[in-house]
């Protein structure tokens, strides 16, 4: 079973051309208060979404295939280091937010600033899906995917991504790198090379220290799951494949 999870600011919706190319079995997961509720008491940071992941997955008969893309994938480095009996293999983008010399972006540190975070979320929630989209088309997004993921963005979304990016500070590996070996499960680290959120540089040595495969995605962008579902699809299923 191949498991996908999506990140900020989407929903599980990102995934659907890429699995539509798959044609295997697949199931993609909804993180909670993204497009859905966000449940009674549920902290929203870092480690919750890791909890809620892990108890995800074990309701699976058989380890997983598991597939992450930005906070997905940060998600997906956890697990495969601390819970890895959970996974027959991995694959995830953005390695880079794994290094230990990480900065945040620009959007991050407003997010992780009281205050800030929650005067951006509000002017966002005034301007029309099509104008918020206007953003991820820069970024290489489809118009109608771009709209579909702004229109997603409610004040719950926005509240879980404020709780969960001050969870990461100063960055990830501040917390969880201890675990950062070799994983057990076969791991790929997937680096598109017009990720403005990603560096190719710290996302080899990441997949070096989890001793996985690196693999360019020339010409993508960080939303490449929407930008090139075929080739997504193709190389995904090879590695997996490949796994045996």
């Amino acid at each position: 079973m191949i498991v996908f999870v999506h990140g900020v600011p989407e929903t599980l919706v990102i995934w659907n051309k890429l699995r539509a190319n798959l044609n295997v079995e697949s199931v993609a997961l909804s993180m909670p208060g993204f497009g859905c509720a966000r449940p009674p008491g549920f902290g929203a940071t870092k480690d919750d979404y890791v909890d809620w992941l892990v108890g995800e997955l074990n309701q699976f008969d058989e380890p997983v295939d598991l597939v992450g893309h930005d906070w997905g994938a940060g998600l997906t480095y956890r697990v495969a280091t601390a819970n890895g009996d959970r996974l027959r293999s991995w694959s995830a983008d953005i390695a880079n937010i794994m290094h230990s010399d990480y900065v945040w972006h620009d959007f991050a540190r407003i997010w992780q600033t009281p205050g800030d975070g929650e005067a951006f979320f509000a002017d966002q929630r005034r301007s029309s899906p099509q104008e918020r989209g206007a953003g991820l088309e820069m970024l290489g997004v489809p118009h109608d995917d771009a709209v579909a993921i702004s229109e997603a963005s409610d004040e719950t979304m926005n509240a879980c991504i404020l709780d969960l990016y001050r969870s990461a500070t100063p960055n990830p590996f501040a917390h969880w790198g201890g675990a950062f070996t070799p994983t057990a499960a076969p791991g790929m680290v997937l680096c598109p090379s017009e990720d403005p959120f990603d560096n190719e540089s710290k996302s080899r040595e990441v997949a070096a220290m989890l001793g996985a495969r690196h693999q360019m995605l020339d010409g993508l962008g960080h939303w490449w799951p929407l930008q090139a579902p075929d080739h997504g699809a193709n190389l995904l299923r090879e590695f997996i494949e490949s796994v045996g």
